[in-house]
C-alpha cells in the first residue's frame, strides 16, 4: 500500500509540475504578443498612412516575397541535388557491401557504411591537396606547366596543338559545353546559398558570369576559377571548384582471342602500277610473312596499266605462296568510294573485318592487331588518324640523297603531322558497312565520301575510336588539282596541298629563299673582303 501511494504522489507532484511551466509559457507568449513595436521594427515597413502610401506598402511586400520565393527555390534545388548524391552514394556503398571485388576495385575498406563514405570523402578531399590548388608546384621546365583553357558563356579558348585546331571553339563540343554549365550552374547555387549572408541581396545567374579558365590535371582532377560580378561597379566574386577524380573503379575484364580474325584489305586503284608495286612490298612483308590472316581485294578502274598491275599479283602470289587474294575489273571513272563499296560487297564468306585501304599507305603489322582490338561488330568502328609524310624531297634537300623509305618512317614535327582532317583509312566489320547504308555513291569530284560515311557512324549507336597510329603512315605523292572541279573544290584542294608539303618553317625558307640567299651572298663578300 505504502509503494501505490509513493507512486501516486510521485505522479500527482510530476502533473502539477508540468501544469505550472505550461501556464508560464502562455503568460510568456502572451506578454510577447500584446507588447507594442518598437520604433525600429515599426521602420521596417512604410505605414499605410505614411508618406509611401499603400502603393509604397505593397511594392516593399512584393519585393520582400519575390526575394524569398528565390531563395527558396535555390534551396530546393540544393536539397534536391544533395539527395540525388546521397541516393547515388548510398547505392555505391551498398554496392561495395556486397562485392567484394567492386570494393577493391574503389579503393575503399569493407565495413559501416559511415566509415566507407568517410573514407570516400576523405580520399576526394586528399586528391584537391594533391593537385596544385591552394599552392604552386615546383617545375622542372615550362614544358611541364598543365596550361589552363579559358572559356565565357558561349566560347572556348583552346590551347590545343594541331595545324587544324582553331584556337576558338564555337560551338563548344558538347560533352565539354556540358561540363562547364554544370560547374556554372554550381556556383550559382552557392552564391545564392545561406552561407552567403542575408537573403534580401539580389539573386545570382548565369547572365552574372564574366570569364573562367579550367585546366584537368589527368590524375587528380579538375580545377575551375570562377569570376562573376559583385554587388557594386568594379566589384567581383571570384569561385574556385574542384571536380576530383574518384578511384579507377573495374568496369569490365575480357580475353581477346585475335588468331581466327581475317582482315579483307580492300584497294581501290587506276593506273599507278608504280605505287603499286611498293604496295605490294611492304603488303608481302607485314601481312603475308608476317601476320598471315589477311585477304586482299583489288578494285581496279579501266584497263590501262591493268595487266601490269595483274602481273605484280601473281608474281607475288608464286613468291609467297599466296592465294588469298580477288581481282574485280570496273568500267568507267575512277571512284574510290565507288571502288570500296563494290569491293566490301563482292565478299561471298561469313562476316569479315574490312580495312579501306589507298595505294600510297604504308603500315605495320602491329596496326593490324590495332585494327582488330579497336573493332567488335554491332559496337565499335575504328577511324585511326595517320601519319602524313611531308615531300622528301622538301625534308631532305640539303642531305646529298633522300634516305630509304623505312628510315623517313619516323614520326616528328620535320617529317610529317598527324592527319587529323582525314577519314579515308577505317576499319570495321562488313556487316556494320552495309547496316549503315554503305558509301554515298552520288558524290562527284574531289573527296567527301569518306566524310559522309564517318558522319553516318557518328550518327549511330556504334562507338567511333578515333586516336593516332604509330603504324600507319601516308606516303608523300604530288597532289594534282585538276581544272574541272569547283573553285571551292579546287580552294579545298590546293589547301591540302600545301600542308602536305612541308612544316610552316620548311615552306618559311622556301618563300624567304631570296633573302636568305642574298644574306648569304654578303656574308661571302664581307667573309673574302676581310681575306684581301
Amino acid at each position: 500500500v505504502m509503494m501505490v501511494r509513493r507512486g501516486l504522489l510521485a505522479w500527482v507532484s510530476r502533473v502539477v509540475l508540468l501544469l505550472v511551466l505550461l501556464c508560464c509559457a502562455v503568460s510568456v507568449l502572451y506578454m510577447l504578443a500584446c507588447t507594442p513595436k518598437g520604433d525600429e521594427e515599426q521602420l521596417g515597413l512604410p505605414r499605410a498612412n505614411g508618406p509611401t502610401g499603400k502603393e509604397g506598402y505593397q511594392a516593399a511586400l512584393q519585393e520582400w516575397e519575390e526575394q524569398h520565393r528565390n531563395y527558396i527555390s535555390s534551396l530546393k534545388r540544393q536539397i534536391a541535388q544533395l539527395k540525388e548524391e546521397l541516393q547515388e552514394r548510398s547505392e555505391r556503398l551498398k554496392n561495395a557491401q556486397y562485392h567484394p571485388s567492386d570494393a577493391v576495385g574503389l579503393g575503399l575498406d569493407q565495413g559501416p557504411p559511415e566509415k566507407t563514405q568517410a573514407d570516400l570523402l576523405a580520399f576526394l578531399h586528399s586528391q584537391v591537396d594533391k593537385a596544385e590548388v591552394h599552392t604552386g608546384v615546383k617545375l622542372a621546365t615550362e614544358y611541364a606547366a598543365v596550361p589552363f583553357d579559358s572559356f565565357t558563356l558561349q566560347k572556348v579558348y583552346q590551347l590545343e596543338t594541331g595545324l587544324t585546331r582553331h584556337p576558338e571553339e564555337k560551338p563548344v563540343r558538347k560533352d565539354k559545353r556540358d561540363e562547364l554549365v554544370e560547374a556554372i550552374e554550381s556556383a550559382v547555387e552557392t552564391l545564392n546559398g545561406p552561407a552567403d549572408g542575408s537573403p534580401s541581396r539580389r539573386p545570382y545567374s548565369a547572365s552574372d558570369f564574366i570569364e573562367g579558365i579550367y585546366r584537368t590535371e589527368r590524375d587528380k582532377g579538375t580545377l575551375y576559377e570562377l569570376t562573376f560580378k559583385g554587388e557594386q561597379k568594379h566589384e567581383f566574386r571570384r569561385l574556385v571548384l574542384f571536380r576530383p577524380f574518384g578511384p579507377i573503379m573495374k568496369v569490365k575484364q575480357e580475353k581477346l582471342n585475335m588468331a581466327n580474325t581475317l582482315i579483307n584489305v580492300i584497294v581501290p586503284l587506276a593506273k599507278r602500277a608504280d605505287k603499286f608495286r611498293q604496295f605490294m612490298q611492304n603488303f608481302r612483308e607485314m601481312c603475308i610473312q608476317q601476320d598471315g590472316r589477311i585477304h586482299l581485294t583489288v578494285v581496279y578502274f579501266g584497263k590501262e596499266e591493268m595487266n601490269e598491275v595483274k602481273g605484280i599479283l601473281e608474281n607475288t602470289s608464286k613468291a609467297a605462296n599466296f592465294r588469298n587474294f580477288t581481282f574485280i575489273q570496273l568500267n568507267g571513272e575512277f571512284s574510290r568510294g565507288k571502288g570500296l563499296d563494290v569491293g566490301a560487297r563482292f565478299w561471298k564468306g561469313s562476316n569479315v573485318l574490312l580495312f579501306f585501304c589507298d595505294v600510297d599507305i604504308y603500315f605495320t603489322s602491329e596496326f593490324l592487331n590495332t585494327c582488330r582490338l579497336n573493332t567488335q561488330p554491332g559496337k565499335k568502328v575504328f577511324y585511326p588518324v595517320l601519319f602524313s609524310q611531308y615531300n622528301p624531297g622538301i625534308i631532305y634537300g640539303h642531305h646529298d640523297a633522300v634516305p630509304p623509305l623505312e628510315q623517313q618512317l619516323v614520326i616528328k614535327k620535320e617529317t610529317g603531322f598527324w592527319r587529323d582532317f582525314g577519314f579515308g583509312m577505317t576499319c570495321q566489320y562488313r556487316s556494320d558497312f552495309l547496316n549503315i547504308g554503305g558509301f554515298d555513291l552520288d558524290i562527284k569530284g574531289w573527296g567527301g565520301e569518306d566524310v559522309h560515311l564517318y558522319r553516318k557512324y557518328l550518327h549511330s549507336n556504334l562507338i567511333v575510336v578515333r586516336t593516332p597510329v604509330r603504324g600507319l603512315f601516308h606516303l608523300w605523292h604530288e597532289k594534282h588539282c585538276v581544272d574541272e572541279l569547283t573553285p571551292e573544290q579546287y580552294k579545298m584542294c590546293m589547301q591540302s596541298k600545301a600542308m602536305n608539303e612541308a612544316s610552316h618553317g620548311q615552306l618559311g625558307m622556301l618563300v624567304f629563299r631570296h633573302e636568305i640567299e642574298a644574306h648569304l651572298r654578303k656574308q661571302k663578300q664581307k667573309t673574302s673582303s676581310k681575306k684581301t
